[in-house]
């Protein structure tokens, strides 16, 4: 089934529940309702074949109300269909998002990533441990009021308490014609 009889699937059984759908480069999109999203995404697996959950991530739409909007990018691999369909919703500051890790375990990450970089808790995950930034780190570093130029770290041991300068970073470009393999960059010390 293709992404856009999907669409028509899913505005068939949920009605109201799908808010708006769009299409941009060929790429389906469904906005639905918080409170169904659940039910939807199930049944974006059971019934359209949706098995594959690529990525799950959150936009900050910092100002606005509702501030959160959550991003759900499905893709079937059943049949050699090849199918790929994204599914949004909104969520207020303050209010969980409901975990997506009893439809496709690998949310787990997906979910530890957004409470890491966001904030974001979900209703439903029993590990809400950071995944990138050490434990007791006390912001969120992808939130649109976050600093550009960062926070200082009381622990520099364990991150930059300066801002890195990239500029004659380690890493180099070898400029030339020849294959990818040699453009590749490499390390200074491999020069």
């Amino acid at each position: 089934m293709s992404a856009e009889a999907s669409i028509t699937s899913l505005q068939a059984k949920f009605g109201d529940a799908v808010l708006e759908t769009r299409e941009f480069r060929g790429e389906h999109t469904a906005i639905v309702d918080r409170e169904k999203a659940h039910e939807i995404l199930a049944h974006c697996r059971d019934t359209l074949g949706y098995d594959y959950l690529i990525d799950l991530c959150s936009i900050d739409n910092m100002g606005s109300d509702p501030r959160w909007e959550m991003v759900y990018e499905l893709y079937t691999l059943a049949n050699g269909e090849n199918e790929h369909l994204r599914i949004k919703y909104t969520l207020p500051e303050g209010e969980k998002a409901q975990s997506v890790s009893d439809l496709w375990p690998t949310a787990k990450w997906h979910e530890r990533e957004a409470y890491d970089m966001m904030g974001i808790e979900f209703e439903g995950l029993a590990d809400h441990r950071r995944i990138l930034m050490w434990e007791g780190y006390p912001y969120f570093p992808l939130r649109k009021d976050f600093p550009l130029a960062g926070r200082p770290s009381e622990m520099p041991d364990v991150a930059f308490t300066e801002r890195a300068s990239l500029a004659g970073g380690p890493f180099v470009t070898s400029p030339t014609s020849a294959s990818t393999v040699h453009r590749e960059p490499r390390s200074r010390d491999m020069e």
